[in-house]
């Protein structure tokens, strides 16, 4: 489903079949699997199935997978449980047992905070430029003049783009990231680095998915899928 909206399908439309679309978002996939590999790690993908994808569409993932000589399991676990998980853990044990990790970060804490910050908007979302507001410039002033510039950072931003805009699908190129704010998580021990327009509190949608649910009256839970 991600697959097929990062190929230019809407989102009420992703119960559609389309391996075209599916074969048009690998681009995204890629570079997620690219990023990770830059650390070090050896990567494995998890094609988390939903009833409606077509066999088309699962061959599409496997298929470019394999000719980018990724590893690849197809997870089953929301219709079958355990057992649809079973062949992605035998691959994941099998790559712990066969590679010898060599993590590697990508960047030293004591680099300057502005160095940091564009090397994760360059090197892992691919922007060409990272721009600064005003209000951005005043924070990094300030977590200079605290000390607090030596904490990794973390950037919060849309997850509907490896840019900092939601409508940017797939593997977007020649954009720049815009930093509107920054904040010290010294508890933590990180600092947030706000790019673009982005709501921090995580997985809640617009509608509750406990709207949907009620009881019968004669005890019988609806609304649950």
């Amino acid at each position: 489903r991600a697959l097929k909206m990062h190929g230019g399908l809407a989102l009420q439309d992703l119960d559609q079949p389309s391996a075209e679309r599916v074969a048009a978002g690998m681009e995204n996939l890629l570079h997620h699997v690219s990023i990770m590999r830059s650390f070090g790690l050896p990567v494995a993908v998890a094609l988390n199935h939903f009833i409606t994808d077509t066999l088309e569409e699962t061959e599409a993932v496997i298929n470019r997978c394999k000719a980018e000589d990724i590893p690849v399991e197809v997870a089953d676990i929301w219709a079958q449980g355990g057992k649809g998980g079973e062949d992605l853990a035998r691959r994941v044990v099998e790559m712990i047992e066969t590679n010898e990790p060599k993590c590697q970060f990508l960047y030293d804490l004591n680099q300057p905070l502005r160095e940091k910050i564009e090397t994760v908007a360059s090197k892992i979302y691919g922007a060409n430029e990272v721009r600064y507001t005003t209000q951005a410039e005043r924070e990094i002033a300030r977590i200079e003049r605290l000390r607090y510039d030596n904490l990794p950072i973390c950037f919060a931003k849309t997850q509907n783009s490896l840019s900092d805009d939601p409508t940017r699908k797939g593997r977007p190129r020649d954009f720049h990231v815009t930093v509107r704010d920054l904040r010290i998580s010294s508890g933590a021990g990180y600092l947030i680095v706000y790019a673009g327009e982005i709501l921090t509190m995580f997985g809640l949608p617009n509608v509750p998915a406990a709207e949907a649910i009620d009881l019968t009256d004669d005890g019988q839970i609806t609304g649950l899928f």
